[in-house]
């Protein structure tokens, strides 16, 4: 595996350098947003204007959809009840709409991929129309996932969405996955998102550290990354059964801690206190699985797990 790169510090913009100013954000007419803008008028929906992004330039057009139209992105996460109910209740307070969902045409429908609390909120209120923020190009979707801040992802969410997202591009051609880095965010997700298909349970904040030393995105095709993913997943799932038997012992002992699975894993990881820049998977994981099956619980007490500290492993 190659050196990992060393993290490029950004350099502070000076204020006004970048972008378009007021008067050059008027979207001229024509193109691709036209096209759209018509299918929208086609579809039932009205286009309420279009601009040039302040930012890159990019149009965009501000519109309203009929709300069956709208569906979120296959690949993203699944909406928490609790939050839409959240934003039904604050808008029924206020009276309106008025955050717009971001929407991609695809094929004759739209989806959002980032919105879909807000739509599934109005879809609950019985809205009949929705408010969005159209990019006209539908590959954006990919990028535009790493922007949902609109419900905070835990692990088990990210890695499923970061997943689903890929077999998504995989789909669709033979890109590599480290083309993938900004919409991926990082590597181990890959890793772990196929372990919570298989295991809904699964504590993937316990693999997490290690993962992250050990995991790079691959220079291959996304079909055969993801083969080599399921692969690396597998194993990951094998020490995992591992590590269950030892917990498992370790409650036989009497010992109690809410996060005994991330110590024993923490207790059998070579690379906790390495000082390397880069390890071979299968070589670590094949240490951590010896170790595990060879862990010597009469060696364990409570005061040990004490020691060790640490918030309770985090729900998945």
């Amino acid at each position: 595996m190659p050196p990992r790169k060393k993290a490029v510090r950004r350099k502070k913009a000076a204020p006004g350098s970048a972008g378009l100013a007021p008067r050059d954000t008027v979207a001229a007419a024509g193109g691709r947003a036209q096209e759209i803008a018509d299918k929208i008028r086609a579809d039932g929906g009205s286009v309420l204007g279009s601009y040039r992004d302040p930012y890159g330039g990019r149009d965009i057009l501000l519109a309203v959809l009929p709300i069956d139209r709208v569906e979120p992105t296959p690949y993203q996460r699944d909406a928490s009840d609790t939050h839409v109910k959240r934003l039904m209740t604050a808008i029924e307070k206020i009276g309106s709409f008025l955050d717009p969902i971001v929407a991609v045409r695809h094929n004759d429908g739209y989806w959002t991929p980032n919105g879909n609390h807000r739509l599934q909120a109005m879809r609950k209120l019985g809205a009949k129309a929705i408010t969005v923020l159209l990019v006209p190009e539908p590959a954006v979707a990919f990028k535009i996932l790493a922007l949902n801040t609109e419900k905070a992802h835990n692990l088990r969410e990210k890695s499923l969405e970061v997943i689903r997202m890929c077999r998504a591009l995989a789909a669709e051609g033979i890109e590599i996955e480290s083309g993938f880095s900004f919409e991926f965010e990082e590597a181990a997700y890959l890793t772990l998102g196929i372990c919570y298909e298989s295991r809904p349970r699964f504590s993937g904040g316990a693999y997490q550290p290690v993962l992250r030393r050990v995991e790079d995105f691959l220079d291959m095709p996304l079909r055969d990354a993801l083969t080599e993913r399921q692969r690396r997943a597998e194993i990951v799932l094998r020490l995992d059964d591992a590590v269950a038997e030892v917990v498992g012992k370790l409650k036989e002992k009497g010992l109690a801690s809410p996060y005994l699975k991330s110590f024993v894993v923490a207790r059998i990881n070579p690379t906790r206190f390495s000082k390397a820049a880069a390890f071979d998977f299968d070589e670590v994981f094949s240490k951590m699985t010896a170790s595990a099956k060879r862990f010597s619980v009469d060696k364990i007490s409570q005061a040990d797990l004490a020691r060790a500290g640490g918030a309770p492993e985090p729900e998945e």
